[in-house]
C-alpha cells in the first residue's frame, strides 16, 4: 500500500512528469523557433540566387541608358559609375553590405532608391493582391465545396468544367476582353488609366482603397473600387480555379472520413455535417491560400501594366525591360521576404488551430 502511494506521489502532477500543458509548448516552440530560423537562411539564398540570376538577362544597362549609338568610351565610363566595371565577388559583397543595411540601392534610370519606389508602389499592389485573394478564396470555396458535396454528379461535373475553363484562360486576357466588353461595348467599366480618373489628381493615402474606407472619404472609395473592379476580377477569377482544385480535393477528402459517416449516423444536419468537413479540411485551404499569394504578388504584374496599375508588379516589370539591375533585385528580395513572412504566420496559425500537426 505504502509502495503504491509512494509510486503516485513521485508520478504526480508537478513532481517527476510534466505537465500536459508543458509538453505541448515545448515542441511548439522548438518548432516556431526552427521556421523563425528558416527565414533568414531562405531569405539568403533568394538574395545571391537573384544576384546571380540578374547576370544572365540579355542587355547592357549602360547601352540602354546611353542608347545604341553609344561609343565604347561612353558605356565604360557608364559602366564605371554604376560600379558594373567592379569584379564579381566586389560586387556581391557589396550587395549584401548594403542591403545588411536596409540600402537595396539606386535606380539606374531615375536614380532613387529603391527603397522608396517600393513604399510608393507596393501598397498599391497589396490592395490588387488582397482584393483578388478575397475574390479567389470565396469563389474557389464555393466551387470547391460544391463540386466535393455532389462528387461524381452534373453539380460536380459542372464546376470542373468551370474550373477548367477559368483555369486555362491568362489573366491578361482576361482583362483585356473585360476592357474591350464592359468599357468599349457597354460602357460600364471606367477606362484603364489608372486607379482614380485623370481629374482627381494624386491619391491623398498610401493604401488608397482601405485608406478612403477607414477615413470616411467616400467619393474617393467609390471611384477606386469602380477603377479596381476589373483587375480584381481578372486575377480572382483565374486564381480561383487553383484554389478551387485544392478546396475540391481536401473537402472530397473529408466527406468520406469514417467521422463524417458517424456524424450523419447520429442524425446531425446536412450542413453542420458540411461544416464539421470543412473544419477537418482547414488545414489545407489556410496553407493554400500563402502559395496563392506569393502567385499573385510575382503574377499582378501584367495585369498591373494593362490598367497602369502603377503598383510594384509593373515597377519591376519596367525595371526587367530596362535592366535596371537595382530594382529587379530589390523586387526578387522584398517579395520573397513578403512571401516567407506569410508562410512563418501561417505555419503558426496551423499549429494553433489544428492539434493533429506534427512538431517534430
Amino acid at each position: 500500500m505504502s509502495d503504491v502511494a509512494t509510486k503516485a506521489e513521485v508520478s504526480g502532477p508537478g513532481l517527476g512528469t510534466p505537465r500536459r500543458g508543458e509538453r505541448r509548448r515545448r515542441p511548439i516552440l522548438r518548432y516556431a523557433l526552427r521556421r523563425i530560423v528558416i527565414v533568414p537562411i531562405s531569405l539568403f539564398v533568394l538574395g545571391s540566387v537573384s544576384f546571380v540570376l540578374v547576370l544572365f538577362i540579355p542587355g547592357d544597362p549602360a547601352v540602354t541608358i546611353l542608347g545604341d549609338f553609344a561609343t565604347p568610351e561612353q558605356v565604360a565610363l557608364v559602366n564605371q559609375q554604376l560600379g558594373l566595371d567592379k569584379p564579381l565577388w566586389d560586387r556581391y559583397l557589396s550587395f549584401w553590405g548594403n542591403l545588411l543595411r536596409g540600402d537595396l540601392g539606386t535606380s539606374f534610370f531615375t536614380n532613387e532608391p529603391v527603397l522608396h519606389d517600393i513604399a510608393r508602389f507596393l501598397p498599391n499592389t497589396l490592395e490588387l493582391v488582397v482584393l483578388a485573394l478575397l475574390v479567389a478564396v470565396g469563389l474557389g470555396l464555393v466551387i470547391g465545396v460544391v463540386g466535393a458535396y455532389f462528387a461524381r454528379r452534373w453539380p460536380d461535373r459542372v464546376m470542373t468544367g468551370l474550373t477548367s475553363a477559368l483555369q486555362s484562360v491568362p489573366d491578361f486576357f482576361l482583362a483585356l476582353v473585360g476592357i474591350y466588353l464592359f468599357f468599349f461595348v457597354l460602357g460600364w467599366a471606367p477606362a484603364p488609366i489608372g486607379r482614380l480618373p485623370i481629374e482627381a489628381g494624386a491619391p491623398e493615402h498610401s493604401f488608397l482603397i482601405f485608406g478612403s474606407l477607414f477615413s470616411g472619404d467616400w467619393t474617393t472609395l467609390g471611384s477606386a473600387l469602380s477603377h479596381a473592379a476589373l483587375p480584381v476580377l481578372s486575377l480572382g477569377l483565374v486564381y480561383s480555379s487553383y484554389f478551387a482544385k485544392t478546396a475540391r480535393g481536401s473537402m472530397g477528402t473529408a466527406l468520406t472520413t469514417p467521422q463524417v459517416e458517424f456524424a450523419r449516423a447520429c442524425g446531425l444536419r446536412e450542413r453542420t455535417v458540411v461544416r464539421y468537413a470543412f473544419l477537418a479540411s482547414r488545414t489545407t485551404v489556410i496553407t493554400y491560400v500563402a502559395i496563392l499569394f506569393g502567385s499573385l504578388l510575382g503574377g499582378a504584374s501584367i495585369v498591373e501594366r494593362v490598367f497602369n496599375w502603377r503598383g510594384m508588379g509593373q515597377w519591376a516589370l519596367d525595371g526587367v525591360l530596362k535592366v535596371d539591375v537595382p530594382i529587379i533585385q530589390g523586387f526578387v528580395v522584398v517579395a520573397g521576404l513578403m512571401t516567407l513572412t506569410l508562410f512563418l504566420v501561417l505555419d503558426l496559425v496551423v499549429l494553433a488551430l489544428d492539434p493533429r500537426v506534427s512538431y517534430e
